[in-house]
């Protein structure tokens, strides 16, 4: 028989651990990290026409950004500006809210940068732009290290590693690659490198990426993450942005011009990754629906790749001050009960069954409904014999009683957004409920139209503040 393991009760080596020397400390403290948040993320369709990427809800209470932020804190590199652009509103009120602790007195804080056409009258062009048009804010810092950082994928790394292995490469530039299956590496810059993982070929999504050296099914894919000498950045993005034939991207053009140009080292995420679960580095690009989807159901698992129980690499997050989740009532007609589910803070299962689900903070479900293989973000209601299978339902949605969806795909499709893989991705403006136009008023959304009449008033109103929050 075998032996349940709860995962609390887990505790695993840290795998950077072994990697990190007490010489790490002021590497560190002199990296200057910036975190690109401003991007839209166009694959997850209608979850970001409301929001940044980096701002969309992940595993219950966390955003998207909180990984790459968390990362930064935990390895000791606190001096981070994070630049938005697209709908950036909800990204900023999160992080202002959650990530204020840092300490100024020893020089830490989180910097917003959004788009001001401080050099010309553009918005960010591109990645290595978007550093570009900060650079005066960035070089008054002095750092000697630059830590480029996508805000969008969900991993637990110390950079600190990274950057030790950077410095004593003699490097002036450093790619953290990961092995991804060789079908999958044209959604990826795919790098060669030699014996000693100096970088000699970069290509940016390549239609047909070369092979790893010897494992012939494997690629060496490039996770966004960079780590530039800062004196050589500035000089390098100055002359990027006299081009005119440049894109002003990292991928694109600055990587691919430097392989044969300077040192640029390939740093192997496994010396890094914090917390491999049965051997396997974790990192996730959540950039479309199924793959969203699959991260966030796989921590409803007994033991989820990613351990997010693990007290000494804490995912950080803004806490909002809710009541414990709550299951009532217990007979034969109606039982409030979940299984290998991940329930938040705040929700209300009543009377209803929640099976390998995620319930994001203060979701209500209502008697005789069914959730089964869901991920349900925030302020979610739910009424009454509802059943969903394989579904995202997005914050603030109000479902009615009697709502089916998950079952008749060829259905759902005329109504909301179906993948291919058959996740729905159902949305407050796919049922008629228009909260985000009302979020431009003072008023409250009406508690009752024709999608939602059957949902107690108290379950269907948000107030604009809320709206404001999305």
């Amino acid at each position: 028989m075998d032996t349940l393991v709860y995962p609390q009760a887990r505790r695993f080596p840290l795998q950077a651990e072994q990697h990190r020397s007490p010489s790490i400390a002021p590497l560190v403290r002199a990296t200057y990290a910036v975190v690109l948040a401003g991007g839209r993320g166009t694959r997850l369709h209608q979850l970001t026409d409301w929001r940044a990427k980096p701002a969309v809800p992940f595993g219950g209470k966390h955003r998207i950004v909180d990984f790459a932020l968390s990362n930064c804190v935990n390895s000791g590199v606190r001096r981070i500006g994070v630049m938005t652009q697209y709908k950036a509103h909800s990204l900023i009120q999160h992080i202002r809210r959650g990530w204020s602790f840092l300490d100024a007195d020893l020089h830490e804080f989180i910097d917003l940068l959004p788009a001001q056409q401080r050099i010309q009258d553009q918005w960010y062009q591109g990645t290595a732009d978007a550093v570009y048009q900060n650079l005066d804010i960035i070089s008054m810092e002095s750092p000697q290290y630059i830590l480029v950082l996508a805000g969008d994928h969900v991993y637990k790394m110390d950079y600190g590693v990274m950057i030790a292995e950077h410095a004593a490469a003699g490097a002036d530039v450093s790619v953290a690659c990961i092995e991804v299956p060789l079908e999958q590496a044209s959604s990826f810059g795919v790098m060669q490198v030699d014996e000693r993982d100096i970088i000699t070929q970069f290509c940016e999504k390549p239609a047909r990426p070369a092979p790893l050296r010897g494992s012939p099914d494997k690629a060496l894919a490039s996770m966004g993450i960079y780590l530039f000498n800062a004196d050589f950045l500035y000089r390098l993005l100055r002359e990027d942005a006299s081009r005119t034939d440049s894109s002003r991207d990292f991928g694109h053009d600055i990587l691919p011009s430097l392989v044969e140009r300077t040192r640029v080292h390939a740093h192997r995420y496994s010396r890094s990754c914090v917390n491999m679960v049965n051997g396997a580095p974790y990192w996730r690009d959540v950039g479309t629906i199924d793959a969203y989807w699959s991260a966030n159901i796989d921590l409803t698992t007994v033991i989820p790749e990613l351990d997010l129980y693990d007290e000494r690499w804490p995912i950080r997050t803004f806490q909002e001050q809710l009541p414990p989740a709550k299951f009532v009532f217990d007979d034969d007609h109606a039982r409030g009960h979940a299984m290998d589910s991940l329930i938040s803070g705040g929700c209300i299962v009543s009377g209803a069954t929640v099976r390998r689900s995620l319930l994001s903070t203060s979701v209500v479900i209502e008697r005789h409904s069914s959730i089964e293989d869901s991920v349900i973000l925030p302020k979610v209601k739910i009424g009454k014999y509802v059943a969903l299978r394989r579904v995202v339902i997005d914050k603030f949605c109000c479902i009615p009683d009697g709502f089916t969806a998950g079952f008749d795909l060829a259905a759902d499709a005329r109504r909301f957004h179906v993948t291919s893989q058959g996740t729905v991705l159902i949305t407050p403006e796919m049922l008629g409920q228009r909260i985000h136009e009302a979020a431009w008023s003072s008023e409250v959304v009406p508690a009752a139209t024709e999608n939602t009449a059957n949902i107690p008033l108290a379950h269907a109103a948000f107030s604009a503040n809320e709206l404001r929050s999305q």
